[in-house]
């Protein structure tokens, strides 16, 4: 079995030609920069939480699991998967104005060639949630492109259709985490093609890394919510000036502890 992708947090083995094994490792990676610091049961917790995912959403596009315990292998972090053609770009659901397209509105600019219209505070719901794509870079940062130069990439066609999906995954993940006490702020989701053309879909589905989790009992417009996700780390590392810093820092024993936390916590609100 040869590894062919060592990601981010992801190990890639071509297994058969025609499938491949995912180990979700627990490295943890901020503004694009793997930190030198696990974060103990991550990986774990981010496998369970997309394969329950993709148990629930099936109905609305296939998806890649063939099977969630390949034999030889720790079941808790580890899938069979189906080979195919991934397409090269993130598609990133947005529900509410935060991160990037804060910063953008605040601005006054469009984001992702959309224009951001109404009166908004930080963190407020958008009127309804809309899909800001962007290319995967493998090395750097990715970057945020208009829907019209999607369309352009893959056709309008499928560039539609892609886009109905994934406001129909965002909308019934959200209602499942909001009734267990989390907000689902904003998600990325990857497609690929199988040898038939069919779309699938791939990666992780709305997990604390893909996504910004905030806790619901806890929200409050105008402020930076307490996060489920990755944001207590981006906190941090934005606190001391070090985002995007590359090596990235070593994370502190409590900040590691907290963290960890935090993803079992929201393993056990999401599948419970």
């Amino acid at each position: 079995m040869q590894k062919i992708i060592t990601g981010k947090v992801r190990d890639v083995y071509d297994l058969d030609g025609e499938s491949l094994i995912i180990v979700t490792t627990d490295r943890i990676s901020a503004f694009d920069v793997v930190l030198p610091t696990d974060i103990p049961g991550k990986g774990a917790a981010l496998n369970q939480i997309s394969n329950f995912w993709f148990g629930m959403t099936g109905d609305i596009v296939p998806n890649h699991l063939l099977s969630t315990q390949p034999e030889g292998f720790d079941s808790s972090r580890t899938v069979q998967v189906k080979k195919l053609k991934i397409l090269p770009f993130e598609f990133i659901i947005r529900g509410y104005v935060f991160g990037n397209m804060w910063k953008a509105y605040q601005a006054g600019e469009p984001f992702c060639g959309q224009v951001i219209r109404g009166d908004y505070q930080q963190a407020q719901k958008l009127d309804a949630p809309i899909l800001t794509p962007s290319t995967k870079a493998t090395e750097g940062h990715d970057v945020y492109i208009s829907m019209e130069e999607l369309y352009g990439a893959v056709g309008r066609e499928l560039g539609e259709k892609i886009n109905g999906i994934c406001l129909r995954l965002y909308e019934r993940c959200c209602a499942h985490a909001l009734a267990r006490g989390i907000i689902i702020a904003d998600t990325k989701l990857e497609f690929g093609l199988d040898g038939d053309g069919n779309l699938v879909l791939a990666d992780e589905i709305s997990t604390p890394d893909s996504s910004r989790f905030w806790d619901a009992a806890a929200y409050q417009v105008g402020t930076s919510p307490k996060s489920y996700d990755k944001q207590f780390v981006r906190d941090w590392l934005i606190a001391r000036k070090l985002d995007g810093a590359d090596p990235g820092p070593a994370l502190p024993a409590e900040i590691v502890e907290r963290t960890a936390a935090l993803y079992q916590e929201c393993l056990r609100k999401i599948t419970a």
